[in-house]
């Protein structure tokens, strides 16, 4: 018994991989590496509503051309009288052909809009953030689920093999006693048949198998070539709130940020503004060159009064707002009602597990009397053939509800947002 047992137990004593492990490697690839892009997405929007913040300078170089000759500086009354009135005809700064360079810059002092959007920015930063943690809780619990029906369909395989053995080890008796005429050839095809329906389960097996070594290699890189044996270490923590939620209120509460800051663009602003510039050109009076600097700083107050467009984009975050609302409080009741059921649905499976542990004890003696009495002619092929699948069927069932149980404990550590590393071992 203890060398079957041994047998049974060796693919998982060398399993290459760990459950830890395949969390590592998960961090690590793709699919964590997009939810990474998306938070640096959301830094480089904060940035750049803070960076509204700064003053703007342009250098610049310009020509202008104008029909008629026009001033390349604003000349005070006094001085241009001077130009007018002396006899030696001095170059005038107006020329149609000018040339300039300089630079100029712009600082908003107060624009109420600007804060409120930062603050905005700030708020999708940390909703990304969340949403990165719950996504990769939602990858590391398909892990877990895809690793516990991979050890399921192990066990099953391993019971139908059980089967079979029994099964063979029953038909070469048969085969004798057919051989002898002291038991009719079809005994031989019912059993026969019932192998091959074994390997055709098995079969299907092999597929299933395929289909959850791709789940998690998809994930994580590493291709299993044996399920990982888990503990579970730590129980799920749940509470009235659903953290799961988080990235969308968040986002909730930036998009509310958001209507303010839409009403806020119809708010006075204070900007201040300047300017230095260096002009050429030809004096328009006597062709000789000119040359004249000009600078000017100023602060302006803008006032809306009609902005139809930021009254339509009030609106759109309204909208935005709301609809994201309702989103929440769907998700928040769909959620709540989930976790409850599956609350509810822990112990029965735990039950269940001790139920099907007791059925499987009990088939197990029941086959091994069936046997003697089919060898003594006492039973029919059917009913012996019920045996040999009432103890693969409690065993499955055995290794199902196992699998469900994992199943629920990493829904409900996903709704609560539990650290399923520190659940899973």
């Amino acid at each position: 018994m203890k060398k079957i047992l041994l047998a049974l137990s060796l693919p998982y004593l060398l399993s290459a991989h760990t459950i830890p492990e395949l969390f590592d490697a998960l961090k690590s690839h793709a699919q964590t590496k997009s939810d990474e892009m998306a938070i640096k997405q959301a830094e480089v929007a904060k940035e750049m509503a803070n960076a509204k913040l700064y003053p703007t300078i342009n250098l610049f170089t310009k020509y202008d051309y104008t029909s008629e000759p026009v001033g390349m500086i604003p000349v005070p009354p006094d001085t241009l009288v001077k130009l007018v009135v002396d006899p030696s005809k001095p170059a005038q700064p107006f020329s149609q052909n000018t040339f300039r360079e300089g630079a100029n810059f712009t600082m908003p002092l107060f624009v109420k809009s600007i804060y409120t959007m930062s603050a905005k920015a700030q708020k999708m930063q940390k909703s990304a953030e969340a949403k990165k943690k719950i996504n990769l809780l939602k990858n590391e619990a398909v892990i877990v689920g895809a690793n516990a029906n991979y050890l399921y369909l192990v066990e099953l395989d391993k019971s139908l093999d059980l089967k079979k053995k029994s099964l063979l080890e029953t038909q070469k008796t048969i085969k004798i006693k057919v051989d002898n005429g002291r038991a009719p050839a079809s005994a031989l095809y019912k059993i026969d048949d019932s192998i091959n329906q074994i390997d055709i389960t098995k079969n299907s097996i092999a597929l299933q198998k395929e289909q959850l070594i791709n789940s998690i290699r998809s994930l994580t890189g590493i291709t299993l070539e044996a399920p990982i044996p888990m503990q579970e270490v730590s129980t799920v923590q749940t509470s009235d709130d659903i953290k799961s939620l988080a990235p969308l209120k968040l986002k909730i509460e930036a998009n509310r940020l958001d209507v303010d800051a839409q009403k806020e663009k119809l708010y006075p602003s204070i900007v201040a503004y300047g300017s230095y510039s260096f002009s050429q050109a030809k004096a328009y009076n006597n062709n000789e060159n000119v040359n004249e600097t000009y600078g000017n700083l100023g602060v302006v107050l803008n006032i809306p009064l009609l902005a139809m467009e930021d009254y339509q984009g009030i609106k759109k975050s309204k909208i935005q707002m709301h609809q994201d609302e309702v989103e929440y409080e769907k998700l928040e009741e769909e959620l709540s009602s989930k976790a409850k059921m599956l609350q509810n649905s822990l112990p029965l499976l735990e039950n269940s597990i001790k139920l099907s542990q007791k059925s499987i004890k009990n088939k197990e003696k029941l086959l091994d009397i069936a046997k003697v009495n089919y060898m003594s002619g006492r039973l029919s092929t059917e009913e012996y053939l019920r045996y040999e699948d009432d103890v693969v069927a409690a065993s499955a069932e055995l290794y199902k509800t196992e699998a469900q149980k994992w199943q629920t404990l990493m829904e409900l550590a996903v709704i609560y947002a539990n650290n399923i590393e520190e659940i899973v071992k």
